[in-house]
């Protein structure tokens, strides 16, 4: 009979026991190193202490045990579910109990050292563990180790007399629950399993240990100070600057920077008596000067994003390649800064910052948030009893990640509350390491932090605060302030971006900001192509919540992140109809404008005239300059007209290719001319039919029900969209959720009243009522339609009735056509845009299919508006509007569109449906910030717009 194995470390304060103290990560060294990646044998069990250690100290399996892939979650390996919650603990809250059913994965691996590897008796050896969730236990060859927690931290354990040449048994019991999991309560997918690397690493006598690099930059003298204290005597040599010192001595030198934008690495070395590790060194200074933050001697204004980590098939266990990606996409669309919420990455995420030139804040692997449903009760920063382990997360992120010339600010971690243990943290990294700035979110005091930090500030209070006016304590007052979560990417949006970064550029104590986040946490599924909170019955969820990226799960950019892109462009481009200039702005905080190259082109009605290049002076950051655009071309078509000026690459980057555009805008050269259409053709009454023009119409309902040969189907007002994630807002906040209260007031179920159907002389005029059932408001809405015999014209009219106290959805016509599959317009494009998210919306001609217009949020939801569209061609017709309209067309309704919870709810039907839009209500980030300014606010009152409709031979036929 087995006998259970001791489990009382799971319910521990402690962070664990045997593994070394905490160090410098270095991602290799000509010391030996063996991966243990690979297969491993698995079995699950039930509770912590279901079955007896015998496999790990006889190294023994039976044929039941399974096989998976470490690094790797077993939840998503076919064992077990994962879990999904914002920061609702999914067990009681009872610290530091957790519940006896408590999922445990035993792992089993054997390996052979390889025939190069060092005789075992020459040096030692470390097991380093990457990143294991929740708690771990270790044997190796039948010795325990020691346990940990710490999820996504490093944890070592000398091995060196345990080894053997073959036949080395490593055995790892992983807990799903431990004390641990109160500490790590962030918003993201619960799933266990050893998720990061496990590596063996030879240490030969003499090997180095720990080591800290000091770089420190001199901007007044443009040099660089280096030091490099190592806890085993050794050289520093770097060979570019003619470095070789002793470890703990200082050399000053002219050095090139490094900041985001310039990431100058130094390729250096250190050597010890055992071992030789390259460096990548970069020159910088980080400071709280005159209230703001500083970097090499200037203000820093961060466009940056949130980033979990996160793989749609592998979850949290990440490849160089996929990290790589992320920050190759980050600089293409000009993200310069990166929150790693909440918790230190993967160490090869802050290689490749440091590489490619990103700012990062490192945050702790710190979330207490769950308790927040007690009022803070009993929260562990302010228990002493958790300091120890606090201690240790905050000691285990510096020691790892000091090295790192892209980590300028450390973060205690995030919505923990407050405590004493916080305090302990602070006072520890900042006795570690004074050479960074630290920031918690939390501490709205800023007792223990450098900066002021808020999440979801709206609008008008990020604006006090730039100037001054926000009150608080005599300290935070003259500390900058940074949006550590703004613009919730949750679904459509997040919208308002644009007005963030004005704000951003007005004040010079308002730092920028973090957009919340970088990728949907979708987990792809066979049936509903991709999973969120929910969807593997969890009893307690947070739904779609966990889908609030600016990258889809496959990492395909969303319409939010390029929108971002646009919004945080470096460059500034502006110009006003006829000036004949274009003021060029260098946004940059470091670099001047020497690597883009200027271009323009004029365009008529969307087309391309004449392009060439533009001379732009080599402006340094701050700096504007008036260039003069050349004449108009005298070969130029008469039509509406625009100057669009590019800066792109001038020559291939590490992060881009040559021609690669980084900025551009816009300047209207020619205004529209809306061509009038003389009301010639009359009525002509028929067999159950009216006639005008190409126009056919139901005789006793006044319904349209043909263009030409074109079938039209149920033309008639439309308000109702399909709510988006912005618009039903979050469950906790209080102010007003403008999809529930349009669901309340009924706008998804509007009832259309005909009042008349009258034919005059010239014109066709239908008057109804739409209302919502139930209610005694209502639109007064009337259709007039006029035609010159080729073209017919519909101008709708209306008039709100009642006591109107909420805004419209939407505003304008929705028509069924029974074939459409090209769309070719003349507005805004390519991509979707709304009132608030239309910065990137370019005017031009473009062209797409109806399937092509859908934007694939994970919730089904409003999505796919063309904005400011002056002409549009789809289905046979050719569609002017007067004022420009919103086109929409899919193959499904709205209501089935809002009935859907995932995409594969969407089933294509045989009617594409078309809305055109006099104006939709704007999008905000309400899903967890500020709903829309109010002049995105779509009003309910009179209104008029008009559309002309003919037809145009089908493109498939051309």
């Amino acid at each position: 009979m087995s006998t259970p194995t001791d489990t009382a470390y799971v319910e521990h304060f402690s962070p664990g026991s045997g593994a070394l103290p905490p160090r410098a990560r270095y991602p290799h060294s000509d010391a030996k190193s063996l991966s243990l990646n690979g297969t491993w044998r698995f079995r699950l069990s039930g509770t912590a202490d279901a079955e007896d250690d015998s496999f790990a100290t006889q190294g023994r399996y039976d044929g039941d045990w399974a096989q998976i892939h470490v690094p790797g979650h077993w939840v998503l390996q076919g064992h077990g579910s994962p879990i999904y919650t914002n920061h609702l603990f999914p067990f009681p809250i009872d610290p530091p109990r957790v519940p006896t059913e408590n999922p445990t994965g035993d792992h089993l691996r054997v390996f052979d050292l390889p025939a190069d590897w060092p005789d075992l008796a020459e040096g030692g050896a470390v097991l380093r563990f990457d990143g294991v969730e929740s708690c771990a236990r270790v044997w190796l060859n039948g010795t325990d180790l020691g346990e940990f927690k710490g999820s996504r931290l490093p944890h070592e354990f000398a091995v060196g007399p345990l080894l053997r040449t073959t036949g080395n048994v490593l055995a790892v019991r992983v807990h799903q629950w431990s004390a641990g999991s109160y500490l790590e309560d962030q918003d993201q997918w619960w799933l266990p399993g050893i998720f990061r690397d496990v590596t063996l690493l030879h240490r030969p006598a003499g090997a180095a240990l720990d080591f800290f690099v000091h770089a420190s930059y001199d901007h007044l003298a443009s040099t660089g100070t280096l030091r490099v204290d190592s806890d085993v005597a050794g050289r520093v040599t770097v060979a570019e600057l003619g470095i070789d010192l002793a470890t703990g001595e200082s050399v000053t030198v002219p050095v090139d920077p490094w900041s985001a934008e310039t990431p100058r690495l130094y390729e250096g070395e250190l050597s010890t008596a055992g071992e030789r590790v390259p460096l990548r060194i970069g020159f910088r200074s980080v400071e709280l000067s005159d209230g703001l933050i500083k970097v090499n001697g200037r203000r820093v204004l961060f466009r940056g994003v949130n980033r979990h980590e996160w793989h749609p098939q592998q979850g949290r266990a990440l490849d160089l390649e996929t990290m790589r990606a992320d920050v190759l996409l980050m600089k293409r669309h000009n993200i310069n800064a990166v929150r790693t919420s909440h918790y230190p990455p993967h160490p090869a995420f802050l290689d490749l910052c440091d590489e490619y030139g990103l700012w990062v804040i490192d945050e702790c692997d710190l979330e207490t948030h769950g308790f927040t449903e007690q009022g803070w009760r009993d929260n562990p920063v302010d228990d002493d009893r958790w300091t120890p382990a606090l201690l240790d997360r905050a000691s285990r992120m510096v020691e790892r990640d000091k090295n790192h010339p892209s980590v300028v600010i450390w973060s205690l971690g995030n919505e923990a509350g407050t405590g004493r243990g916080l305090t302990a943290m602070a006072e520890w990294i900042k006795g570690r390491d004074s050479s960074r700035l630290l920031h918690y979110e939390g501490d709205l005091g800023c007792r223990d932090t450098d900066m002021y930090s808020r999440m979801y500030a709206s609008h008008a209070e990020v604006e006090r605060i730039g100037q001054g006016l926000d009150g608080g304590p005599r300290k935070r007052r003259d500390l900058p302030f940074v949006l550590c979560e703004y613009a919730h990417a949750m679904g459509n949006g997040p919208g308002g971006l644009a007005d963030y970064q004005r704000l951003f550029e007005s004040y010079d104590r308002l730092q920028g900001g973090f957009v919340w986040e970088w990728i949907d946490h979708g987990i792809a599924h066979p049936e509903l192509g991709y999973a969120y909170g929910g969807d593997f019955g969890e009893e307690l969820h947070d739904g779609n919540f966990v889908c609030d990226g600016l990258l889809f799960p496959d990492r395909r950019p969303s319409p939010g992140l390029v929108e971002y892109k646009k919004v945080i462009e470096p460059v500034g481009i502006t110009g006003e109809a006829g000036d004949g200039t274009v003021r060029i702005t260098n946004k940059h905080d470091f670099a001047d404008l020497s690597a883009l190259a200027f271009s323009w082109s004029y365009e008529v009605e969307g087309d391309a005239v004449e392009s060439g290049t533009l001379t732009v002076p080599v402006l340094a950051p701050g700096e504007s300059a008036d260039v003069k655009l050349p004449a108009p071309p005298a070969t130029a078509p008469a039509g509406e007209a625009h100057w669009t000026v590019r800066a792109a690459l001038a020559a291939d980057t590490a992060w881009a290719a040559k021609d690669h555009v980084v900025a551009w805008g816009q300047v209207p050269a020619a205004p529209r001319r809306v061509p009038p259409l003389a009301p010639t053709a009359r009525p002509v009454p028929g067999d159950g039919v009216i006639t005008l023009g190409p126009g056919t119409f139901d005789a006793r309902t006044g319904a349209l029900t043909a263009i030409g040969d074109v079938p039209v189907r149920a033309l008639r007002l439309d308000v109702w969209r399909a709510t988006t994630d912005n618009d039903d807002g979050a469950s906790w906040q209080a102010d007003e959720r403008f999809g529930l209260v349009w669901r309340t007031l009924g706008l998804q179920r509007m009832r259309h009243r005909l009042d008349a159907v009258e034919t005059g002389e010239n014109a066709l005029t239908v008057r109804t009522r739409v209302a919502p059932a139930a209610r005694d408001v209502g639109l007064s809405t009337v259709y007039r339609w006029t035609s010159n015999g080729d073209g017919l014209r519909l101008t709708v009219s209306t008039v709100p009735e009642g006591d109107w106290r909420v805004p419209l959805p939407r505003l304008g016509i929705r028509f069924g056509l029974c074939a459409a599959d090209e769309v070719r317009w003349f507005g805004g494009g390519p991509g979707e845009a709304y009132a608030d998210t239309r910065t990137a919306s370019a005017v031009g001609r473009w062209h797409s299919t109806v399937d092509e217009l859908q934007t694939p949020y994970l919730r089904p939801q409003e999505n796919g508006a063309r904005i400011d569209v002056r002409w549009a061609e789809l289905g046979g017709l050719h569609i002017e509007g007067d004022p420009a309209f919103l086109l929409t067309a899919r193959r499904w309704t709205t209501e089935q569109l809002d009935a859907a919870t995932h995409r594969t709810d969407l089933t294509p039907g045989d009617t594409v449906w078309v809305n055109l839009d006099h104006s939709q209500h704007g999008i905000g980030s309400q899903s967890c910030g500020p709903g829309p300014l109010p002049q995105y606010h779509l009003r309910a009152e009179p209104a008029e717009f008009s559309f002309v409709f003919s037809t145009v031979p089908d493109p498939r036929t051309h």
